[in-house]
Parts: structure tokens; C-alpha cells; sequence
């Protein structure tokens, strides 16, 4: 387990946010808390060939060996081919904080994952340096204020019009929001809420091509009193909204506290969810025998509803977490058909 006291710095804090072997979670708010300003939604990439490895014919002339090169297929190397599978995998760049970003990248890469998750406005530009892109930028919520209180809704929009044209131009194919806590509201009230601001924010993701998803989180464990935390009311929103650029982040650890029944659900929604994160229940670690979620079994679900987008890793390792995360990913990597 990497050290229970790891420091690391957000672009918009200055003091070192610590993470604590019990209080995990809490790191995580204030991690999306400091690139409230920022971008971390998802991207999706096709597999990416590496060079070709070196000739191993010399040509006998300049026309043969033309011939030679574009009929031979690209060779990736096992570092720089994503898992070949069904559906593609990224890592939460929250939960890595013992590795500086470029060093996540690198891991990243020799995993097979296409990208990282939950970057700010000043990350983006960094996993392209390895071949990566950001696959789920950072908005301009707070977990705890977000869509469903009308009175942010002007401050909201205008920072999702901001952030949108420079999420496309970087790459990146989704940004994340949150609904914010109830503090007293209704559901229903609060649906009504997010989707008013939400149609304010989709002529300009229509127009830009990026998706804005809106997590699913659980309120009885990790973030009390949170609006958007059953999979039924996520859907309800999607439908409400109306656009085919908002769609609902269904996360699995999150999930399956609240309401179990995962694949079930996702069979049900799958409409309406545009990307996924994962984690190990209880305890929100590693996909491995210690929890109860049978991860291939879920991928494969994911897989069979059509869904080619992008299945993100958001555990915290209480092992090596390059072990782990090596994992998780050949526990998701689902046969193409």
C-alpha cells in the first residue's frame, strides 16, 4: 500500500491535500473541489499502432521496398496497444496520488488504457505526451453545489460555455457535472431544477460535440445527502434533458450500494449512461476476490448493451497499485465479438 500520507497540488489550491487511509472520500471532494474551474470528462480514442519494429528484409530497391512497407500490417508493442477488448478503459486520476500525473501516464500506458479520468483544465495537455488522452474532464460543479439549485445556474452555464469549446479542442469527448445535495429539497424538485440549467448548457455541447455526464453517487456511505444517487432519477433527468450530449456516469461502487441489481440496470438505462466507473465493494479498492462485485460478469453486460465507450478504474489500491490496476484491467478487458 502506498504511503497513507501522500500529499499532491491542485492547480486551484495552494496547501497540499492529504490523503488518509480513513477519510479517502473526502480527499476526492476536495480533489474535484480544486478544478472546480477545470475539465475532466471523457474522451475515447481508437487503438493506437506504435511504428513498425525494424525492417527485417532489406528491400532489393527503392519500389520493393515501398511495396514491401504498405503491404505489412502495423505491429503494436504491448506497451503502446490499448486491452484489446470490447470496451475501452481509462484510471480516475484521483485515486493515484502517490504517482505525479506523467508518472499515472506511464502506467497508464503499459496497462493498456487508453486515458485518464477527472483531469483540469491544466492537466489535459499531459497524457498526450504519452499517447493518452484525458477521458473525463473536470466541470464546473462542486459535488455538493451543482444543477439542482437554480440560484448557481447562471454561474454554471456560464462557465460550462467557457469550458465546453476548450474540452473539444483538447480532445476530450465528456465533462463531468453533479446535481448537489439535497439540503431539504425534494427529488422532484430537484430534477426539475437540473434539467432548467442542464438544456441551458446543451445548444453549445450539441454544437462542440462533448457530452456532459452527471455522476451517480451513493448518499448512504461516501457523500450524505446526495441528490443524484439512484440510478431511476439519473434516467428520469437524461429523459428530461432531452439531449443526446447529457447522459448519466454510472458508477458501479456507487451504485451498488444504493440499489444492487447492477446488471440489471445497466441493461435497463443503458440509453442513458455515457461512461462508467468502477471499484470493489465494500471498501472502494481493488477489483479483486475481497469484494463482491463480479466485475467480468458486469463487463460483459456493459458490452452486450452496445456501450464502445469508455469504463474507467476509480479505486484506491491498499496494494501495489500497479498490481492492481493491472488487475482491473484484465478482469474488464471483454472479448471483441
Amino acid at each position: 500500500m502506498f504511503s497513507p500520507r501522500v500529499a499532491f497540488h491542485c492547480r486551484h489550491r495552494r496547501r497540499a491535500v492529504i490523503l488518509r487511509p480513513m477519510k479517502r472520500e473526502i480527499d476526492r471532494r476536495a480533489f474535484l473541489g480544486a478544478g472546480v474551474a477545470a475539465a475532466a470528462a471523457g474522451g475515447m480514442i481508437a487503438a493506437e499502432a506504435s511504428p513498425d519494429a525494424a525492417r527485417s528484409q532489406r528491400a532489393t530497391g527503392a519500389a520493393q521496398e515501398n511495396a514491401t512497407i504498405q503491404d505489412r500490417a502495423t505491429v503494436p508493442t504491448p506497451a503502446a496497444t490499448p486491452a484489446r477488448g470490447a470496451l475501452r478503459q481509462s484510471v480516475a486520476r484521483w485515486c493515484f496520488g502517490a504517482w505525479n500525473l506523467d508518472t499515472l501516464c506511464e502506467h497508464a500506458k503499459s496497462c493498456g488504457l487508453v486515458g485518464v479520468d477527472l483531469l483540469s483544465e491544466n492537466e489535459w495537455s499531459i497524457p498526450a505526451k504519452h499517447g493518452l488522452v484525458c477521458t473525463l474532464a473536470n466541470g464546473p460543479c462542486t459535488i455538493a453545489e451543482g444543477f439542482n439549485r437554480p440560484q448557481h445556474h447562471d454561474r454554471l452555464v456560464a462557465e460550462c460555455e467557457r469550458l465546453l469549446p476548450l474540452v473539444a479542442d483538447a480532445g476530450i469527448e465528456r465533462m463531468i457535472v453533479f446535481s448537489g445535495n439535497r439540503a431539504g429539497m425534494s427529488d422532484a424538485d430537484g430534477l426539475t431544477h437540473c434539467a432548467a440549467g442542464l438544456r441551458r448548457v446543451m445548444p453549445i455541447a450539441e454544437r462542440v460535440n462533448v457530452t456532459v455526464v452527471m455522476e451517480l453517487l451513493n448518499s448512504k456511505i461516501d457523500h450524505r445527502d446526495h441528490m443524484c444517487d439512484r440510478s431511476e432519477w439519473g434516467a428520469a433527468l437524461v429523459r428530461s434533458v432531452g439531449s443526446p450530449r447529457f447522459k448519466l456516469l454510472y458508477d458501479i461502487y456507487h451504485a451498488q450500494i444504493m440499489e444492487g441489481d447492477v446488471i440489471r440496470t445497466i441493461r435497463t438505462h443503458a440509453d442513458a449512461i455515457g461512461h462508467y466507473h468502477t471499484a470493489g465493494v465494500p471498501g472502494r479498492h481493488e477489483l479483486d476476490d475481497r469484494q463482491e462485485l463480479q466485475y467480468d460478469a458486469i463487463c460483459r453486460a456493459i458490452a452486450d448493451t452496445g456501450f464502445r465507450g469508455v469504463v474507467a478504474h476509480e479505486f484506491l489500491p491498499r496494494g501495489d497499485p500497479l498490481e492492481g490496476l493491472r488487475q482491473a484491467v484484465a478482469r474488464c478487458t471483454i472479448p471483441l465479438s
